[in-house]
């Protein structure tokens, strides 16, 4: 591995020295006009970057509509939600695959032995960060739990939804067992990780969980109050104290708020959308933050016979009717519940971040799921 001093870095370029045509770009930027005319999302930030330069960085429409306007900014902050898993858990679990401290076949029950019993025994680090576990996608740990003891107690008591292997369930429950894992085995929180593992060696001075009170002007809003979640929940949460603000720098997750403080492996991390490129660049440059041997094991299928989508270690990989479908056949990526994405393509030395405040506009607001696939498109109609 390099040292940080040789830390593989984006600059700043032309659309052309990007080989991005910029023409085509006037296209990306009226897609992303016509999303926010549609009420896909108030505002968006969008970046390309080709070639180890960034050619696009744009930012359009709104930060914030409720209760007044605010104008998104390059370099507002958003909360990832799931990019988390990618940006800053995956990260650190390679870390410690690298050093041989963990190992992706080794039963989840040798590091927290309370996870046992049943098929629960058969369920491997590799399950959980490829998605097949057998472990159900979500369930409102806060309900039942206020502590990360609590939380880890009523994830071991969720009963597998499928045996181990068998299929790909994306599944929350599997990455927040990989944090309480590794901080089981490290004594240290997933946030001081991140921070040692990520954000000092890439430099990156907007990237972190629980965003001070003096940046929340910074940040994008998500949520007016926590409905979706108090719609999900229903009856069991009646007696809840929900949220009723906007959501704005606190995390918009349930359980990474409610009951783990702000600090979790499955949602919570804020970043902008120049540094999650930056952190998305070392998977194109390994060599720091991955090796090239880490790079090859985490964007290889894993699924190993199970059925459903491809996956890798934490990353989606490429295939029809993902929302990177345009993008090449070794191409990879990752969602946010929030409205953010990130996908990268090696052969194409490609970039393309889209930070969004979908949920702004209410949780239960799906549009972005058919923009996605037709903003990548005409990303991939600029390259030239």
């Amino acid at each position: 591995m390099r040292s940080i001093d040789s830390v593989p870095t984006l600059r700043n370029g032309t659309p052309g020295e990007a080989s991005l045509n910029a023409d085509r770009l006037r296209d990306v930027a009226g897609l992303v006009d016509e999303g926010i005319r549609g009420g896909v999302f108030p505002g968006a930030v969008s970046l390309i970057a080709r070639g180890g330069i960034m050619g696009w960085l744009r930012a359009q429409g709104y930060a914030q509509v409720v209760p007044s306007r605010r104008p998104m900014d390059p370099e507002t902050i958003f909360d990832l939600a799931s990019l988390t898993k990618v940006v800053a858990t995956l990260p650190v679990v390679i870390s410690l695959w690298e050093k041989d401290a963990l190992g992706l076949d080794s039963p989840v029950r040798s590091v927290l032995p309370e996870f046992s019993g049943g098929d629960r025994d058969l369920v491997t680090f590799r399950h959980l960060l490829a998605h097949t576990s057998g472990l159900p996608p979500w369930r409102a740990l806060y309900l039942h739990a206020r502590t990360r003891e609590g939380v880890l107690k009523a994830i071991c008591e969720t009963p597998l939804a499928a045996p181990p292997g068998r299929t790909v369930e994306y599944s929350d429950l599997g990455i927040l067992l990989v944090g309480f894992a590794i901080e089981r085995m490290t004594g240290r929180m997933i946030d001081r990780l991140v921070k040692e593992i990520v954000v000092e060696p890439l430099r990156l001075t907007h990237t972190m969980f629980n965003p001070p009170r003096d940046l929340w002007t910074r940040c994008a809003a998500t949520e007016p109050g926590h409905g979706y979640e108090h719609e999900k929940v229903g009856n069991d949460g009646r007696a809840f104290r929900w949220r009723e603000d906007v959501l704005c720098g606190e995390v918009h997750d349930g359980n990474a708020h409610y009951a783990l403080g702000g600090v979790a492996p499955h949602a919570g991390l804020f970043s902008t959308a120049r540094e999650v490129a930056a952190v998305a660049f070392q998977w194109l440059r390994p060599g720091v933050l991955v090796s090239p041997r880490a790079v090859q094991e985490a964007i290889t299928d894993q699924r190993n016979g199970a059925g459903g989508y491809p996956r890798g270690l934490g990353w989606v990989l490429h295939h029809e009717g993902t929302f990177f479908d345009a993008l090449g056949p070794r191409a990879f990526g990752h969602t946010g519940f929030t409205g953010t994405s990130v996908a990268v393509d090696p052969d194409e030395d490609l970039i393309v971040v889209l930070l969004t405040n979908r949920v702004h506009l209410g949780g239960s607001n799906i549009k972005i799921q058919e923009f996605r696939p037709r903003f990548h498109e005409a990303v991939w109609r600029a390259l030239l």
